[in-house]
């Protein structure tokens, strides 16, 4: 698939499901975003660049960081999710705050017209995020610092979810995703350079980083019930799957993930995943 095709297709997941997105009850996203911000730690009066912005997850806690002398710039590749951005940024009356839309792998942004550039679960999905990550590096000042979250990949554990989901999605169904969304080819791109943290590290260090920690730790992930999960999971990058699956096979999955998720669940109460997150900050060796 060309680079332009993929991004489309990003796009047009994120756009359909834009109204809903991180708004059906599940608290995962905007708490991983919260934690991502407190590790870039953006001081009042900075300036921000959020990669991927969505709804704005890390946008609006970095906005409240940086107060009304700071600076936030959003940008996503998917129109919806800007326009919801942009209704939000409206609704709390921020003047420190603006989301575009633009291609995060290629943000057309003055050189070192930022002091931190952040991303939650947005950079690993560009299809160069290494080439990119050289290119934020021009966009930072002098000592500027990046931060950005992906998920915990691990070989043998499906990619995107917690551990607790490999056994429920069974492999027969995976055939009906496109070769480039196939498990497989997802292990391939991603563990070459996020698997092990040294690989990581010395691909920041490449891309002209320095002072690279990583950290992982889980986010906690509550819903009501395994079918408010399920509905959830329509609304981001397991959209994917579902809907490329038959009308037949996405209903005897969405029963198995119901089933197997409220097992998970204890005395009635909400279901709880805590989910592996991995947290990169680095800072520009210049």
């Amino acid at each position: 698939m060309d680079t332009s095709t993929y991004k489309k297709q990003v796009a047009d997941v994120f756009d359909t499901s834009a109204a809903t997105y991180d708004r059906m009850g599940v608290e995962f996203f905007t708490p991983m975003g919260r934690r991502l911000v407190e590790l870039a730690a953006p001081a009042r009066g900075e300036r921000v660049l959020d990669i991927g912005c969505g709804r704005g997850a890390s946008l609006f806690p970095a906005a409240e960081r940086v107060g009304p002398s700071g600076y936030v710039l959003g940008i996503d590749v998917a129109p919806a999710m800007v326009a919801e951005a942009r209704a939000e940024i409206e609704a709390r009356a921020l003047g420190n705050a603006v989301a575009r839309v633009m291609d995060g792998e290629r943000p057309e942004l003055p050189d070192r017209s930022f002091d931190v550039v952040q991303g939650g679960y947005s950079i690993i999905f560009l299809p160069d995020a290494p080439a990119a990550l050289a290119r934020y590096g021009k966009l930072l000042v002098k000592g500027g610092r990046i931060a950005f979250s992906s998920p915990v990949f691990k070989t043998g554990i499906f990619p995107f979810l917690p551990p607790e989901f490999t056994p429920l999605i069974p492999r027969e169904l995976l055939g009906h995703l496109p070769p480039e969304w196939q498990p497989e080819a997802l292990v391939r791109r991603f563990n070459s350079w996020l698997e092990r943290p040294e690989d990581l590290a010395a691909t920041l260090e490449r891309a002209g980083f320095c002072d690279v920690a990583v950290l992982d730790e889980p986010v906690r992930m509550t819903a009501a019930s395994a079918e408010q999960w399920v509905d959830w999971s329509h609304t981001q990058g397991m959209r994917l799957l579902w809907q490329h699956l038959p009308a037949p096979q996405a209903a005897e999955l969405r029963e198995r993930l119901i089933g197997g998720l409220e097992a998970l669940r204890r005395d009635g109460g909400p279901l709880v995943i805590d989910v592996p997150v991995r947290f990169v900050t680095a800072r520009v060796a210049r």
